[in-house]
């Protein structure tokens, strides 16, 4: 049987007057008189319009015609035609077939919502629930195509490079790397398990002492941990090695593959040398370790100003080491009431711990502020300038710990953007940050963890600090390629030198029987020669949803997970039956 000889965006006007064969999905279906239907007939490639003349069929094809619903696979014979009210805004809208046969290849029951059109109605759950639906209309198909060109963009790139495609296992060993692991009971080996990677950091660096010297991997990673709109339990990640290369010849490939593939995805070029700024820098001006660039406002530090305030929310603060900053809302005064600034407050209360959120807000009147009255006309007159506040805009204040004040004004800057329309969203915004710490304190375990992680080479800079026994300030041979606010790729030059390895774990509290346990294979490796290696991997599943503007990381993944980590279609996870949890000789302890 023949179901096409052509798909359905491929027919133009040389095809007139060709029999052809198509099949597809009944798009739309429209009785226009008695003698006549149209229907839409759609594919992955497009539509084409289908000619029913009811006075010169036969009974039985009129009949299948009637029955026809929206989603139905069906098969067409018929002819080309020109068409005479042409549709160009498709590119098969010069055409029509005339039918001369038709046969329902399989017919589509009550649909639980449109295909066709825009619902913007339809809830992400009925979406999810309803994937393979979900997957025929066109914005989530176009961003699968845009997937697939992505993938197929970044093989083409990293074969022209002479990078090796090497696959690595799922099934490994549990390494302590920042998130919890996904676990996997070992039914042959009883009482223990594998775990699923996080990412193949080890392998990657076991390839580089393998000799490879060039390794790539679009690999599938699983990270045990709370969800978000750009966060997945299972992503797929590109992941990068090279050896015997400095941070430089890592950052120049890299940035020659992002403008490849961004190029091959967006259809745009980024020509230009990607701006580079110190994990400081960012921190300090931005308040983010990703800080989207596509609008100009930045965080100020008052502190030496309000130093000695009689404010003591302010000077307290600063004698006790803590950081007063600012961020300004420009044009602003109109649109923040009370109420949108009590909501501000609030936001930064709640979500990073701040005590409170004081503002300034500068009238066509004069200076409207509850703090007003603490502050001296000096103090004031230099706030102002320091934050280069004018008429019209509202200043905000933070009093805290640095992390507090960096986190709550980073976040609140983006609120303000977005509530302010400042950000260009045709914009595109690439970004090098580079020089992260080493370790960074953990104020609820009580203990230095790695920023990055515990295979980063420090700087040689700051490595004589280090081995004296300095765990503060400690930088790192690091860079995270950042895009419109959103960290697509992260990497580094690794340690290489078995003794330092073994120092950083020291670092982080691991003894070396611990280290030996947790990591033995891999520092036993670094005592057989291994070569200077440093790489990258980006995040594809977060990087294809910035180019593609989309809100949510859900709409370019095929089959993701709820932000409860579900799959509203097949239902998992979900519960297995006792003998399989007697084969792997576990038992569950969970109580609803």
């Amino acid at each position: 049987m023949v179901y096409r000889t052509h798909n359905l965006g491929e027919l133009r006007v040389k095809n007139i007057g060709e029999i052809v064969t198509l099949s597809g999905w009944v798009d739309t279906k429209r009785n226009v008189s008695t003698s006549l239907t149209f229907i839409d007939l759609r594919d992955r490639e497009g539509k084409t319009q289908i000619v029913f003349n009811n006075d010169l069929l036969s009974e039985k094809v009129l009949e299948e015609v009637q029955k026809l619903k929206s989603e139905s696979v069906i098969k067409v014979v018929g002819e080309v035609k020109e068409r005479s009210n042409k549709n160009l805004n498709i590119p098969t809208g010069e055409i029509e077939v005339f039918a001369k046969e038709i046969e329902i290849l399989n017919a589509c029951d009550t649909l639980p919502f449109q295909i066709s059109g825009i619902d913007d109605n339809l809830s992400e759950n009925m979406r999810l629930t309803y994937r393979y639906l979900d997957i025929r209309r066109s914005k989530m198909l176009n961003n699968l195509k845009m997937r697939h060109k992505m993938i197929m963009s970044i093989r083409n790139y990293m074969d022209k490079a002479g990078f090796l495609d090497v696959d690595t296992p799922v099934l490994t060993k549990s390494t302590p790397e920042g998130a919890r692991d996904f676990l996997v009971p070992s039914r042959t080996n009883p009482g223990t398990f594998y775990a699923l990677p996080q990412s193949p950091q080890l392998f990657k660096q076991l390839l580089m002492i393998g000799g490879v010297e060039k390794y790539f991997q679009i690999a599938k990673c699983f990270r045990d941990e709370d969800l978000r709109a750009d966060r997945q339990p299972e992503f797929t990640q590109l992941d990068i090695e090279m050896s015997f290369v400095e941070k430089e010849d890592v950052m120049n490939e890299i940035e020659g593959l992002a403008k490849y593939v961004f190029k091959n995805v967006t259809g745009e070029e980024a020509n230009y040398t990607f701006q580079r700024m110190p994990y400081a820098e960012a921190m300090d001006r931005f308040g983010s370790d990703k800080p989207d660039l596509r609008f100009s406002v930045e965080l100020k530090d008052l502190s030496d100003i309000v130093k000695n305030s009689s404010f003591n929310a302010f000077s307290s603060t600063v004698q006790n080491g803590g950081l007063v900053k600012a961020v300004v809302a420009p044009n602003a005064t109109d649109r923040f009431s009370r109420k949108v600034i009590s909501e501000y407050e609030e936001y930064v209360k709640t979500y990073f711990g701040a005590k409170g959120l004081a503002y300034i807000k500068l009238t066509a009147d004069g200076i409207t502020s509850p703090i007003a009255k603490f502050l001296s006309e000096d103090e004031m007159k230099a706030i102002i300038e320091k934050t280069e506040a004018k008429t019209g805009d509202v200043i905000f204040i933070v009093a805290d710990k640095k992390k507090v004040v960096t986190s709550a004004l980073g976040a609140l800057r983006l609120k303000i953007g977005k509530d302010l329309d400042l950000i260009n969203k045709d914009d595109f915004k690439f970004l090098w940050v580079t020089d992260f710490p080493m370790f960074g304190y953990d104020e609820e375990e009580q203990r230095y963890k790695a920023e990055h992680h515990p295979f980063t080479s420090i700087k040689a800079e700051d490595l004589d600090k280090f081995l004296a026994g300095q765990t503060e300030d400690i930088r790192t041979n690091t860079y995270d390629l950042v895009l419109n606010g959103s960290e697509i790729g992260g990497g580094s030059i690794r340690i290489f030198n078995p003794q330092i390895q073994s120092m950083v774990f020291d670092r982080l509290g691991l003894s070396q029987e611990e280290a030996k346990a947790k990591f033995g294979f891999f520092l036993d490796a670094f005592k057989y020669g291994a070569p200077p290696h440093g790489g990258l991997a980006f995040g594809i599943d977060r990087w294809l949803m910035v180019m593609l503007r989309e809100e949510s990381i859900r709409d370019v993944i095929p089959f993701p997970k709820t932000n409860k980590g579900q799959c509203l279609m097949t239902g998992a996870p979900n519960t297995v039956d006792e003998k399989q949890l007697e084969e792997l000789f576990i038992k569950s302890t969970y109580e609803k």
